[in-house]
């Protein structure tokens, strides 16, 4: 199957389902999040209602996966582990990278990492913070782990936010005060509710992404972790509200 494009003129990007999308970026090709297994229950009790738009051996060359945090089903699951090791380099949190090993790399938060880009010159990605719920990280992290988001920038390069499983605004205005306003936005989003907290949210819900974009300033906004999973309370519908009713929705590429 062919995944949905979405793209500009610089920066394309592929979204599959769930959290996982293809970007192209100074000419090094990221992976979020991989999650291609089929539709099915997981023996953490998350449910996949729908398989990924494409599969692994679709997606061609990939330099480096983003990956938000390695403990949850819908953000790494069978096949995307067993893809990890064919991945030159996984970015990920330091707890992930030492649970992995390999070729996972740790990136606390606004640690830096310069990549060579193949026609020469390098992108930076640097590690910004992400908390999976509302509250505390020394009370959060136990509970739920450890996130990671990430900004990519180079040399006549837009910026570009993956926000990974961030549930706090608080944390957005952090990153767009070092590094907006942004070109593009990856925002992680789907309302995530479970009763590991009671049912708070876990991710950003679509009001919250919308004003996320707003804080950032994001020339363009991408959309992921909305779809294919059971525990995503909000989906395609209450995002293209939330952000209609920003004024915001010029700037939104849904797949």
């Amino acid at each position: 199957m062919t995944a949905t494009g979405v793209s500009s003129e610089q920066v394309p990007v592929r979204v599959f389902g769930g959290p996982t999308a293809l970007i192209e970026y100074g000419g090094l090709r990221f992976l979020t999040d991989p999650t291609f297994d089929a539709p099915g229950t997981y023996p953490s009790g998350l449910a996949k209602t729908a398989p990924a738009s494409a599969a692994p051996a679709d997606l061609g060359r990939i330099d480096v996966v983003l990956l938000s945090h390695d403990e949850h089903d819908d953000n790494l699951d069978v096949s995307g582990r067993a893809l990890l090791p064919d991945v030159p380099l996984t970015l990920t949190t330091p707890s992930g990278a030492g649970r992995l090993g390999g070729t996972a790399r740790a990136l606390k938060d606004w640690e830096s990492i310069d990549l060579d880009r193949p026609a020469g010159g390098t992108i930076t990605v640097t590690g910004v913070p992400a908390l999976h719920g509302p509250g505390e990280r020394e009370d959060l992290e136990p509970v739920v782990g450890e996130v990671v988001g990430f900004v990519l920038r180079g040399d006549g390069l837009p910026t570009l936010y993956v926000s990974g499983d961030n549930a706090q605004l608080s944390l957005v205005r952090e990153i767009a005060d070092r590094f907006g306003p942004v070109d593009t936005a990856v925002l992680f989003a789907g309302a995530v509710r479970t009763d590991v907290l009671d049912h708070a949210l876990l991710t950003l819900d679509s009001a919250q992404a919308a004003e996320a974009a707003r804080i950032l300033g994001a020339r363009r906004i991408v959309p992921v972790h909305f779809d294919s999973w059971a525990h995503f309370t909000e989906g395609r519908g209450q995002l293209v509200d939330a952000f209609t009713a920003a004024g915001l929705i010029d700037r939104v590429e849904l797949a």
